[in-house]
């Protein structure tokens, strides 16, 4: 590899405990985003096990002893309030945040359940794990109890998915096709709330719940109304997926259309041609080609590949 291949390393190697008066902040944490439950999460579970994530930081350009703060503001403030006068930190030879907080991987809530198990297994007792995630035993228990009742399939659909454990005790109350069925829909849809696995739940016919399972009724809604936004929920998953299927190639075939009738503009011949024969075609074709009039139907094709 020649001296133009070399890449460059994003940190130095080495882990350096700094004092905290060494470190400056992007912002200061308020007592808003201190009573919120992700503050009181990572609060408890540096109480209870220490620091697991080292802070990232990078030097100070103008002082080789002073460094700023790129990601790990709560973990800070909670170390200060806990006594703490330094800690480990990681080098960053970039001085920018926006990796950091912009490009967060959330853990999705079945990827929790597996390492609650797995913690339980190595035998972490139940009382100190529900310190370290800041909940009590009997919500750490139903973490725990997550996916039982709720079939596989439904299940890997759902394993990268923010879903409240209230959304998969809804779910419990189907019949494993059913849940298959309500696990496409959200995916479709983009929906996880509570309410929307509950209207889905409603919707479902008693022959398809589990036994015992009784949906909340929905008051001035009869049940041909609930089969009726079930159908039309299914025809829009069905038209969504032939769009999502169709969107790529129209996309490419608009701007190949674009491209062919530009040029057709730029040939002198071509255009006297038209002028003569077919000037009627002339003020469309010359619509097509404009930046403007052709931009929203590029981002209508663009938005069609969203998901969140």
């Amino acid at each position: 590899m020649n001296d133009d291949q070399v890449v460059a390393a994003a940190f130095e190697r080495e882990l350096l405990r700094i004092p905290f008066d060494q470190i400056a902040p992007l912002y200061v944490v308020s007592a808003q985003i201190k009573s919120t439950n992700k503050y009181k999460r990572i609060a408890a579970s540096v109480a209870e096990i220490g620091l697991v994530e080292p802070l990232v930081v990078t030097r100070d350009p103008n002082n080789a002893d002073q460094y700023t703060l790129l990601d790990g503001h709560l973990r800070l403030d909670v170390l200060q309030n806990q006594g703490a006068t330094e800690t480990q930190c990681i080098i960053s030879t970039d001085d920018e945040a926006f990796t950091y907080n912009k490009r967060i991987s959330r853990l999705a809530t079945i990827q929790e359940h597996k390492m609650i198990l797995r913690a339980l297994t190595l035998g972490v007792p139940e009382e100190r794990l529900a310190k370290a995630l800041d909940v009590n035993i009997r919500t750490l228990q139903q973490k725990r109890r997550l996916l039982d009742g709720i079939c596989g399939e439904a299940a890997e659909m759902l394993k990268d998915k923010q879903i409240a454990v209230t959304g998969f005790q809804i779910l419990r109350k189907m019949k494993p096709m059913r849940q298959i069925e309500a696990a496409q829909l959200m995916v479709t849809m983009n929906k996880y709330t509570i309410n929307y696995a509950r209207s889905l739940l409603a919707a479902t016919p008693d022959s398809q719940l589990v036994t015992g399972a009784t949906p909340k009724k929905f008051k001035g809604i009869s049940r041909e109304q609930l089969d009726l936004m079930e159908r039309e929920s299914a025809n829009l998953e069905r038209e969504v997926r032939l769009v999502e299927d169709s969107y790529g190639i129209d996309h490419l075939d608009l701007v190949l259309a674009r491209g062919y009738v530009a040029k057709l503009l730029n040939n002198e011949r071509v255009m006297k041609y038209l002028g003569l024969h077919h000037e009627e075609f002339l003020p469309e074709f010359e619509k097509i080609t404009e930046r403007e009039v052709f931009a929203p139907l590029l981002c209508l094709t663009e938005d069609m590949s969203i998901e969140d």
